[in-house]
């Protein structure tokens, strides 16, 4: 293994490039943290969700920072302290890719991604306002939970290497699809409710009211739709054994927390959908009084019509509407 990768100039040169994009992407991430941040700490009415996503969002930039610098680390080592190792910069590859700040950096990115599966799947649930949509999602998340412990200690291990051959790429490769396919199977049911609400809207209302629901930017926002797609381009890269597929996957770990991070500030901004988005309208009509005589003068003082609608749009899954 360390020949192969010694010799192979590509190799090196896709995690060059890889190393230079996170540090722009991370710039984004950082930019996108400290602001929803500083939303949150404006906010003196805080609750609990406001908390919850000060102390998660937290977390996603600690462990992205962690990835990062294990990254730049890494690639000083190999391309400038140690040039001179047996073997060159492919040697200190090989021989070096399970040191202690490598452990750190892998782990991180493990924890980063079941972080923000199970956040789309609080997405998923909400847009639904239901958990029986969640219920396979829910599954495929415990199944990449014990994956991703088995994958770190395999590329944890002396020697474990993820992009060559052996149990650690077994390993991994099978968590990821689990992982990509989790992404694309949330992705998917959030952007169906999402196009399924519009087109009812559009139907029953016209396209002045159903226009709000068919904002692109919202559906991919919302469906977390990049996080998805970057991670469908690292599991094919990596399934064809395309040498990209470092790159890519440097770009599907940064992605996953950018995508988290705009979703998690368009929540706390009051732009994204939630389980209030969609009640049922409730409209009451009381008439006063409840009966009156045919021969009965009726005086216009007397009925009264209450109204009460609520202020948010609903069509309910079947054809009738209240």
């Amino acid at each position: 293994m360390s020949e192969t990768i010694s010799n192979d100039v590509p190799i090196q040169t896709n995690a060059y490039v890889a190393i230079n994009l996170e540090d722009v992407l991370y710039g984004i991430e950082f930019i996108l943290y400290f602001k929803t941040m500083q939303i949150l700490l404006s906010n003196r009415d805080r609750n609990k969700s406001d908390l919850f996503y000060a102390f998660f969002s937290t977390m996603m930039f600690f462990l992205t920072s962690v990835w990062v610098v294990s990254q730049a680390i890494f690639g000083e080592k190999t391309w400038i302290q140690h040039r001179d190792y047996p073997g060159g910069p492919g040697g200190q590859w090989a021989n070096h890719l399970s040191d202690w700040y490598m452990d750190f950096g892998s782990t991180s990115a493990i924890v980063l991604q079941l972080m923000t599966d199970a956040l789309m799947i609080h997405r998923c649930r909400n847009v639904w306002n239901s958990y029986r949509v969640i219920t396979v999602p829910s599954i495929l998340w415990v199944i990449t939970l014990a994956l991703g412990i088995a994958v770190l200690w395999a590329s944890c291990s002396p020697g474990g290497d993820f992009f060559s051959a052996g149990l650690a790429s077994t390993l991994g490769l099978a968590y990821y699809s689990i992982s990509v396919f989790l992404n694309i199977t949330v992705s998917s049911i959030i952007c169906f409710r999402m196009m399924r609400h519009a087109m009812k809207v559009k139907e029953q209302l016209g396209n002045e009211y159903a226009s709000a629901y068919f904002v692109v930017v919202s559906i991919v926002v919302e469906s977390v739709l990049p996080y998805a797609l970057s991670g469908l381009a690292f599991l094919v890269s990596s399934g064809i054994g395309s040498q990209s597929s470092i790159t890519f996957f440097c770009v599907y770990i940064l992605v996953m927390c950018i995508s988290s991070q705009v979703l998690i500030l368009r929540v706390i901004m009051g732009r994204a959908w939630n389980k209030d988005t969609g009640p049922p309208q409730v409209t009451t009509i009381k008439f006063s009084p409840d009966s009156i005589g045919r021969s009965q003068i009726i005086d216009e003082s007397d009925p009264s019509v209450h109204l009460q609608v609520s202020s948010k749009v609903y069509l309910a899954d079947s054809e009738n509407i209240v």
